[in-house]
């Protein structure tokens, strides 16, 4: 089974340019184009695994990036789709407003981490042990991601996601576009 980029209607957005889009989708098809490659190969070099024993173990670790950057990139773009949309109320808004005091303060907590340095993401997850929201930081597109909880909200940090229309010392002003873009009925949805 090969995995195939999916097909996002993003239409104009306020702060971050179609040229900015544009390239951040051609990157999001080289991470589906390196997650099948390196499928293929593992598939491959199996054939003779003594052989290939560390060329095999270096894919396998490759691979949690590459599917990261598929992944992430995804959700990143969906929820762009269908053009800016207000929080609408119900279980996201609900449970970020009893977690947190309010939207407002959920969005100060999570822009801070969204400006941590380095590259990575800033993700809200949903834990559905505990049925609790949980925040934090991904270094690059794998690094500290949390298991068995479902993602709400990505937002992509690394500098391809801004840099054509923001300067680094300016990423605040890329996370101010970001949330004026967001279709939060998508991002609800996620909440199941």
């Amino acid at each position: 089974m090969k995995y195939e980029p999916l097909n996002f209607e993003i239409p104009e957005l306020e702060g971050i340019s179609r040229e900015t889009i544009d390239l951040h989708l051609g990157l999001y098809q080289g991470y589906v184009k390196h997650v099948n490659l390196i499928r293929e190969k593992i598939t491959d070099y199996s054939n003779d695994p003594e052989t290939n024993a560390y060329a095999i173990a270096e894919m396998r670790r490759r691979l949690g990036f590459e599917f990261g950057g598929m992944r992430n990139h995804e959700y990143y773009f969906a929820q762009f789709e269908g053009g800016a949309k207000t929080m609408p109320a119900g279980a996201l808004k609900d449970k970020i407003e009893f977690q947190f005091g309010s939207v407002e303060k959920w969005q100060k907590e999570f822009t801070e981490i969204a400006m941590t340095r380095g590259v990575g993401w800033a993700m809200l997850y949903h834990d559905p042990h505990t049925d609790q929201l949980v925040q934090t930081w991904v270094d690059e597109q794998h690094i500290g991601q949390l298991a068995d909880l479902d993602i709400i909200l990505g937002l992509d940090m690394w500098e391809h996601s801004y840099m054509r229309d923001f300067l680094p010392a300016e990423k605040g002003q890329y996370i101010e576009a970001f949330f004026k873009n967001l279709n939060w009925e998508v991002v609800s949805s996620r909440l199941v």
